[in-house]
C-alpha cells in the first residue's frame, strides 16, 4: 500500500506498476453533478475484441465485494444526489472470480435509501440476463432504461470483432426488454467501417437496427488502433465509406429517436430537472427523454410528474400537471 508512505512535507513520489500486475479495485463515485452521480463498480476487462485497447489499458476486470460498494453507494445517498449511474468498463462482469453477481449487487442497491433513481450505465447483451431485466421492470429505483452495445448487425463482422454474440441474441436481449418493459429506452453502440464491411454488411446492419424497436443509437467510426488485431487485418474501408455510412447511421438514429419520443406525447413521466440551460428547465423522464420546460431553478434536483407536449427530435416539450 503506497498510500501509507506519502510524506506530505516531502518531495514529489512517483509510483508505478504494470496493468496486469493490478488485481485489486475500489469503488468511487463522482460529485460533479449536484442531481447525478456515477458510481463506479467495475473495472478492466477479460475480452478480447480485435478492435479494443481496454484490456491492455485497464487490466484484467474485477470489482470489489458488494459491502464494500454498497458502503460507497451509502456516501453517494447521503448527499443531495437523486440518481446513481452504475459505470465500469464491463459492469456485467461484476463479481467475477466470486460468488456474487451484478444481479445480487442490483438487489442490494434497490434497497439502498435516500436515492431515487439508479441507471446501468451500459451492459453487454451476453450478459444481460432475464432476471437482471424483469427485477428492472418491478423495480422503483432501477430505470426502464438499458444501453446495451451491438457493434454490427452482420454476424460476420460480429466474428471479426471477436465479439460473444451473434445477432439471433441480440434480437432476443431487444424483444425480452419491450416485452417485459413495454415503454422502456434502448441505447444501442454501433461500429461503422470495421476492416471488412462490405457494402452487405454494412445495409445488413442498416436493415438490423431499422428493424428492431430501439431508441437511439451511439455511432463510433472505424479508427485504427495501435497493438490491436484490427489493425492488421486486410480489406481497409476507406475514409470516405466509413463517414458516408456513419452518417446514415446518424439519419436512423434521429429517427429512431423521435419515433420512441412520439410515443410518449400527451402523457405524464416523472422527470428528474437536473439544470437550467438559455432560460429552460432540463431534466430526463425515467426513461430517458430528455425535456425542456418554464420554470423556475428551485425546481432542480426535484421529481415531478410531467406532461410531454411537443418533439423537437431530440428534446420534448414538457408541461407540469
Amino acid at each position: 500500500n503506497h498510500l501509507d508512505s506519502i510524506n506530505l512535507n516531502g518531495s514529489t513520489k512517483v509510483v508505478q506498476s504494470e496493468i496486469d500486475q493490478v488485481h485489486k479495485f475500489t469503488p468511487s463515485y463522482s460529485t460533479a453533478e449536484r442531481t447525478r452521480s456515477f458510481l463506479k463498480i467495475q473495472d478492466g476487462c477479460d475480452y478480447i475484441c480485435s478492435f479494443c485497447t481496454i484490456p491492455l489499458a485497464r487490466g484484467q476486470s474485477r470489482s470489489d465485494t458488494i459491502s464494500n460498494t454498497l458502503r460507497v453507494a451509502k456516501e453517494v445517498a447521503e448527499t443531495d444526489t437523486r440518481e446513481i449511474v452504475l459505470t465500469g468498463v464491463n459492469i456485467g462482469d461484476y463479481g467475477k472470480g466470486s460468488n456474487e453477481t451484478l444481479f445480487d449487487l442490483i438487489k442490494q442497491l434497490d434497497l439502498l435509501d435516500g436515492i431515487d433513481r439508479i441507471r446501468i450505465s451500459s451492459i453487454e447483451p451476453n450478459l444481460l440476463t432475464n432476471e437482471i431485466i424483469e427485477f428492472c421492470a418491478s423495480s422503483k429505483k432501477f430505470m426502464p432504461h438499458f444501453h446495451v452495445p451491438l457493434q454490427s448487425g452482420s454476424d460476420k463482422i460480429l466474428g471479426a470483432m471477436r465479439r460473444r454474440y451473434k445477432r439471433d441474441l441480440y434480437i432476443n436481449r431487444v424483444t425480452r426488454i419491450k416485452q417485459t418493459i413495454a415503454d422502456a429506452c434502448i441505447g444501442v453502440d454501433v461500429i461503422v467501417g470495421f476492416p471488412g464491411e462490405t457494402e452487405k454488411d454494412f445495409l445488413d446492419t442498416y436493415n438490423f437496427l431499422n428493424e428492431l424497436d430501439i431508441s437511439y443509437l451511439h455511432v463510433f467510426t472505424y479508427s485504427e488502433r495501435p497493438n490491436t488485431d484490427a489493425i492488421e487485418m486486410s480489406e481497409i474501408v476507406s475514409k470516405e465509406i466509413r463517414r458516408e455510412r456513419s452518417k446514415m447511421l446518424h439519419i436512423l438514429s434521429d429517427k429512431k429517436r423521435r419515433f420512441f419520443h412520439d410515443q410518449f406525447i400527451s402523457k405524464f413521466r416523472p422527470v428528474l430537472f437536473e439544470n437550467m440551460k438559455n432560460g429552460k428547465l432540463l431534466g430526463h423522464t425515467d426513461n430517458y427523454i430528455q425535456i425542456q420546460m418554464e420554470g423556475g431553478s428551485e425546481l432542480i434536483n426535484s421529481i415531478h410528474s410531467v406532461k410531454l407536449v411537443d418533439n423537437h427530435g431530440t428534446v420534448v416539450d414538457g408541461k407540469l400537471s
